[in-house]
């Protein structure tokens, strides 16, 4: 266990030079989290239902407006300082206000309201269960970046060790212990070993670069993850029952939550286009008043007797008396406000009779949603039931394939060594003692790809039984 023993030891102590910020896996989560697009515009669209619940409430508050105009006339109309027709322009202002407040319409300001809270609900849901894909997705390419680099580190090491094989190698040879011909089997090994590190490393950049891409970071040159320990973490999940994993991931999974809300919404869309079918009674109190600035006669309370015609047969004279009135100025404004003024005020009943069938069509098009909903939402727990079991299976048979993965490593490492040995007492020949190394290579690789497997499916599994990443 010795060469494994170092083997890990050099896996955990990277460090990479020139770095200036290196991310661990919580952190790259909320960076993700805070730059994502889609997760901005659900942000959005909770903004927007609650602009919709805002609306909801002034469903219930009265509806207030004031009117104002100012009118102008032009034309032929009686001068009243002289009694002529003339062309004339005149004017006035008049002004007003209403008030109107909803009695009854069928609940459907309620209903309303309870939608918009049970739509504000809802988006919330929407965009933590995006938050929660978003996390699984960020964990699993972080995890990939880890994978890579700790496999470049397991071809950097098994590239030094085969150098070393070349120098014993070779001082064997000098001794005479062994032929020139074992050195070529060796050498042809190196290369190889040389053309994997290559690959290793353009795996482990490219996976860098991807996971910062996710991120929408740009500069990958200065990208780096921290230098985490990721050991196999003990968890007793696999000791629940895939039921009951289940049964848990139905009380705080936010896509089952949001199913729930869906369906609440459905159904106040059904009372929302019942309620229309319903009378609705309405309360309004208008006021109006009007100001003139045309000018205006006004009894001065000086009595004139005017002659109206005679008493026949005396000849006496026959008056009568009427108020003496003069030309004057408009009243002021404020007393025009105040004379002018008139009032309105009572109740308006609506009962619908018939509207082309619409309402009711409108109903059946919400019970439809309604099923549609329902039927989503079952379709849904059943996706998530199966999700549970085979993330179940996969975690269960991670952890065996790891286990098998520690067995052959550490059967390949004590192989290897006795081939070592043997080799460099000239009992094994070249093309053997290859062989024995690169099977212990593979097993090294295989150990690293079936640790990263197993943490990611555990990760996954846990992540429904409702444990942090």
């Amino acid at each position: 266990m010795k060469i494994f023993a170092t083997l890990l030891l050099s896996l955990t102590t990277l460090i990479l030079s020139g770095q200036t910020k290196a991310y661990t896996l919580e952190e790259c989560v909320l960076l993700a989290l805070d730059k994502n697009i889609s997760i901005k515009q659900s942000e959005i669209e909770i903004e927007s239902a609650a602009i919709d619940r805002a609306d909801a409430i002034g469903g219930f508050l009265p509806r207030i407006s004031a009117q104002s105009q100012h009118i102008w006339n032009n034309g032929l109309s009686q001068n009243i300082t002289n009694g002529l027709i003339e062309n004339l322009t005149t004017q006035f202002s008049s002004f007003g206000g209403n008030i109107g407040l909803t009695i009854f319409n069928g609940n459907q300001n309620i209903n309303q309201l309870s939608r918009a809270n049970l739509n504000l609900i809802s988006r919330q849901y929407q965009l933590d269960d995006m938050k929660d894909d978003i996390s699984l997705f960020v964990a699993n390419a972080y995890l990939q970046v880890m994978f890579n680099r700790e496999l470049e580190q397991v071809q950097r090491y098994q590239l030094e060790i085969t150098k070393e094989d070349l120098k014993r190698t070779q001082i064997r040879i000098d001794a005479g212990v062994l032929t020139q011909a074992d050195i070529f089997e060796i050498e042809a090994n190196l290369a190889s070993q040389e053309q994997a590190l290559v690959q290793a490393e353009n795996n482990y950049r490219l996976s860098l670069i991807s996971l910062a891409q996710l991120l929408l970071i740009t500069d990958y040159e200065n990208f780096e993850i921290a230098n985490e320990d990721f050991e196999i973490p003990f968890s007793d999940i696999l000791s629940q029952k895939p039921k009951d994993i289940y049964e848990k991931a139905l009380t705080i999974r936010n896509d089952i939550k949001l199913g729930v809300a869906n369906i609440e919404v459905a159904k106040k869309d059904i009372s929302l286009a019942k309620g229309a079918l319903m009378p609705s009674l309405t309360a309004f109190y208008n006021y109006n008043t009007r100001i003139s600035y045309s000018d205006r006669f006004i009894q001065t309370g000086n009595l004139i007797e005017s002659p109206i015609g005679f008493v026949k047969g005396t000849g006496e004279s026959v008056v009568t008396q009427f108020s003496e009135r003069e030309i004057a100025k408009p009243l002021s404004f404020g007393t025009q406000f105040g004379q002018n003024d008139g009032q309105s005020y009572g109740l308006s009943l609506n009962i619908p009779i018939f509207n082309g069938s619409s309402v009711r069509n409108n109903i059946k098009r919400r019970e439809l949603n309604l099923r549609r909903v329902e039927n989503q939402f079952e379709q849904t727990k059943l996706d998530l039931e199966n999700t549970v079991n085979q993330a179940f299976l996969n975690t269960q048979g991670a952890i065996k394939f790891y286990e098998a993965s520690e067995k052959t490593l550490r059967a390949r490492e004590e192989a290897f060594q006795i081939a070592q040995n043997r080799f460099e007492a000239g009992v094994m020949n070249s093309f053997d003692f290859i062989q024995a190394k690169q099977r212990y290579q593979i097993s090294a690789s295989d150990i690293v790809r079936a640790k990263f497997d197993y943490i990611f499916k555990l990760k996954v599994l846990e992540f429904y039984f409702g444990l942090k990443l």
